[in-house]
């Protein structure tokens, strides 16, 4: 029988294109910049692999640097509740690399998706010696606070339109996500999965959305037209 490798056994260096789409690296200096490229590495999770799971001591800070991941965490009961999506140039998991602790959540893999990690140990060699990387992690730890508030009130809401407009504004957060862009490639059914709704459900929500002048479906993924209004506007 033929053994498949590991996340970890099948990660290698980032290639500089690679690098040139992490946000905080430019923050960096020189010297900073070495030493984190020393330790980061990048590997290929195939849709359905779990880059850490609940339970597992820290070891790396993880970020996305192509595809798309889940955060989710399961109840005493086997319910699973989905916090947010993860899209290319989200970097996760800064609070639990902060305290050294195990992770508290799952992230999974909702397609072919290139994961970066950088240890922790030189995760907390940064915040010792860089202010920009200081800012950097600050600002996502006070930006992913308003996410997780704002998940919990997603996760009651039984309007799917307003459901899913809220679950698309989350996933376009300059902060969290800079690279990101306009245009948003998921499909239905990965959008469904993060909801938590049917695919039919989520493409009538879609439908809905588009009407409203909010969004515009594309090949292959959504642009916001309005953003403001997927965060406030009753559909």
């Amino acid at each position: 029988m033929k053994t498949v490798a590991t996340l970890f056994q099948r990660r290698r260096p980032l290639t500089a294109s690679e690098l040139g789409v992490i946000p905080w690296f430019k923050l960096l200096s020189a010297d900073e910049q070495e030493r984190a490229n020393q330790d980061l590495q990048v590997t290929e999770a195939q849709a359905g692999d779990y880059v850490c799971r609940t339970g597992r001591p820290v070891t790396y800070w993880f970020g996305a640097i192509d595809g798309l991941l889940k955060m989710s965490s399961d109840n005493a009961d086997g319910q699973t509740m989905t916090f947010t999506g993860v899209p290319p140039g989200g970097w996760f998991g800064e609070g639990t690399a902060l305290k050294r602790e195990h992770y508290r959540y799952n992230i999974q893999a909702l397609r072919k998706s290139l994961v970066a990690g950088l240890h922790v140990d030189t995760f907390h060699w940064l915040l010792d010696h860089s202010i920009g990387f200081n800012r950097f992690v600050m600002n996502q730890l006070n930006e992913r606070l308003g996410q997780f508030i704002a998940a919990r009130e997603i996760d009651r809401m039984t309007n799917p339109n307003i459901r899913v407009a809220r679950s698309l504004a989350a996933l376009f957060n300059p902060v969290l996500y800079p690279g990101l862009g306009a245009v948003l490639r998921i499909t239905q059914q990965e959008l469904a999965y993060l909801v938590g709704l049917s695919r039919q459900r989520v493409n009538e929500a879609l439908t809905t959305l588009t009407k409203a002048g909010a969004i515009q479906v594309e090949y292959g993924g959504l642009r916001v037209l309005q953003l403001q209004a997927l965060r406030t506007q009753v559909f």
